[in-house]
């Protein structure tokens, strides 16, 4: 799971609308059910030919996610088929934060139980974003807040639940897992 919130980057442009599960990960790669080392997969088709070689016009050169942790990207983002491979990948890859006019359902709810904070970004402040590659981003996921340096702030909104499994660094299944004890009691007292 990526650090906690509030949380600094620069932002990193794809303009590029209409991005699928398929393209931010290839379903060849779909044949594990651990997290660790999919960011090697991540945009794999943009990034490398068939024969494996990097490609000259590689959308992603020039990304580091250790100083552009945040995504920004043309709407409908993670369109096309549901799988958890795709905000694993990029949370390997090193993105904490994806933010778009328009995110598809399923992937904003994959992303948002499995660490990667989806932010639906209104029309004014996503347009100036995809304008201004690298722009400095603050989000701070306790008020729902981005602040953008050189433009403005917005709010977002999340579901609660994703939130709190956010902000304490964890899952659904972790969550359960850290209430083990209570759901123990509760049956005791029921048995």
């Amino acid at each position: 799971m990526p650090e906690t919130y509030p949380f600094s980057s620069r932002s990193f442009v794809l303009h590029q609308e209409n991005i699928d599960t398929d393209q931010i990960i290839p379903a060849r790669f779909l044949t594990t059910t651990s997290q660790a080392g999919l960011g090697r997969y991540a945009f794999h088709d943009w990034r490398f030919d068939g024969n494996g070689m990097p490609r000259n016009d590689n959308p992603l050169s020039g990304c580091d996610p250790h100083t552009t942790s945040i995504l920004v990207t043309g709407r409908n983002f993670g369109c096309g088929s549901s799988r958890e491979h795709a905000p694993w990948a990029l949370l390997d890859f090193g993105f904490r934060a994806v933010i778009s006019n328009e995110i598809a359902d399923i992937f904003h709810s994959n992303a948002a139980k499995n660490g990667l904070l989806p932010i639906i970004a209104p029309q004014s402040a996503h347009a100036w974003l995809m304008e201004h590659p690298g722009a400095g981003i603050h989000i701070d996921l306790e008020s729902q807040t981005v602040e953008i340096d050189g433009f403005d702030s917005f709010h977002f909104d999340i579901e609660p639940f994703a939130k709190h499994c956010l902000i304490e660094n964890t899952d659904p299944l972790g969550f359960l897992i850290s209430k083990m004890d209570e759901i123990k009691r509760y049956e005791e007292a029921r048995a």
